[in-house]
């Protein structure tokens, strides 16, 4: 829904980010193993795939379509290893980790949620002179934005991670003792994360504005559900916005009052 409010060179971007990312997160989320590859062939399988990315990066050309569109993408907006590789690195920690310490899970959020974030903003920015002091701003902002999408996905999905997958992200929480406080004191982080991610929109061009407000507002929205809903609650039920709501938030990101300081015609008030 988001992605659609963008220009179709933007859009186009942006989806073989995700396309990337997404086939990474599948081999690593069960889709391998479901084939019947052992650990060791899953890992193989996630190195075969960096290992393909970071070439196709460096010559232009891949012959698997995901990673030909990302190389292109990544080659026209500044994309580079130093965001693929820890990106590769927190999908590695899931093959090999089930539990996290808190510098752990402060490594996995950045590599898993936080560079995807920052890859989101070289494609919105290519082209274009950012001032030093804005450009800090904003890259705090999309690094805050994935880490509370990515904060939030955990929460709510807490229990069919540890059942399924056999994963427990945040240190020290299970969901046989997860408790309203646990619940509690992890939204307060997760809100701070939208509060920053939330001062940064005005400094995005309209389009990606408009597109990264409707983003946020919807998990926004989902993060006010989850903090309404009880903590045993939340291990029996997914929690989602109902779709008439998505596009009441549609509607506002579209017309600028979803974005802080900002018009409906995208001008800063």
């Amino acid at each position: 829904m988001a992605s659609r409010i963008l220009d179709r060179t933007t859009r186009s971007s942006i989806e073989a980010v995700y396309a990337l990312v997404r086939v990474a997160d599948e081999i690593v989320d069960g889709a391998a193993a479901g084939a019947g590859l052992p650990p060791a062939g899953v890992e193989r399988l996630l190195d075969d795939l960096e290992r393909d990315t970071e070439t196709a990066m460096t010559t232009g050309y891949s012959a698997n379509l995901v990673v030909h569109a990302f190389a292109v993408t990544a080659r026209t907006t500044g994309i580079g290893t130093d965001l693929t590789r820890p990106f590769f690195a927190s999908m590695r920690a899931d093959i090999t980790r089930s539990e996290h310490t808190q510098e752990s899970f402060d490594l996995y959020v950045y590599g898993s949620a936080e560079v995807v974030g920052l890859m989101c903003l070289r494609v919105f920015l290519v082209g274009r002179t950012v001032a030093p002091e804005q450009e800090a701003v904003l890259v705090d902002g999309a690094r805050h934005l994935g880490a509370a999408f990515q904060k939030i996905n955990f929460l709510r999905d807490l229990a069919e991670d540890f059942s399924t997958l056999g994963r427990s992200y945040f240190p020290d929480v299970r969901p046989g003792s997860f408790t309203e406080e646990d619940k509690l004191r992890l939204l307060d982080d997760i809100d701070e994360d939208l509060r920053v991610s939330a001062a940064a929109l005005p400094g995005l061009p309209p389009a990606p504005r408009r597109a990264v407000a409707l983003a946020q507002g919807l998990f926004t929205e989902l993060a006010l559900r989850l903090r309404c809903t009880p903590a045993d609650e939340l291990l029996r039920t997914r929690i989602r916005v109902p779709n008439p709501v998505k596009f009441r938030i549609l509607a506002k990101a579209f017309t600028g009052r979803a974005v802080p300081g900002l018009t409906a015609q995208g001008r800063t008030a």
